[in-house]
């Protein structure tokens, strides 16, 4: 990871949309649009090739800074490695796991006990409980 676009520590509540990946952390979301803190000052993906050559996990709503807080090339947030079972992420989904943790939680979601980023890890779980 290299130091933020910004040159400084950023630590803000942004937005991240999942698209379609292989990640045996992150596929379940695919299709979502959620909040995450980021607090960071070396989370920048420089990827050397086209976008198409990775295997995004997640990226930042919003393309250029401060959307993009790190200022990653092609506003990526996460990659996954190519068989899925490893991700690079720099947005901290173990600070968003409560709706009480977020800057802003949905309306209609205040009866959540727990924020849609349980998910990973329970998709952890079940993989590690599959495969031993």
């Amino acid at each position: 990871m290299h130091h933020n676009g910004s040159g400084k520590f950023e630590s803000t509540f942004i937005n991240v949309t999942i698209p379609e990946n292989n990640s045996v952390l992150m596929s379940s979301l695919a299709g979502t649009r959620l909040g995450v803190w980021v607090a960071h000052g070396e989370g920048r993906f420089e990827l050397s090739e086209d976008k198409s050559k990775f295997q995004v996990a997640a990226s930042f709503s919003h393309v250029e800074y401060p959307g993009n807080p790190n200022d990653s090339d092609f506003a990526v947030a996460a990659l996954a490695s190519k068989n899925g079972r490893h991700l690079a992420i720099m947005p901290h989904i173990e600070r968003s796991l409560f709706p009480w943790n977020w800057g802003y939680y949905p309306k209609n979601r205040m009866g959540d006990e727990i924020s849609p980023w349980i998910e990973p890890f329970i998709n952890a779980r079940e993989w590690v409980k599959k495969h031993s």
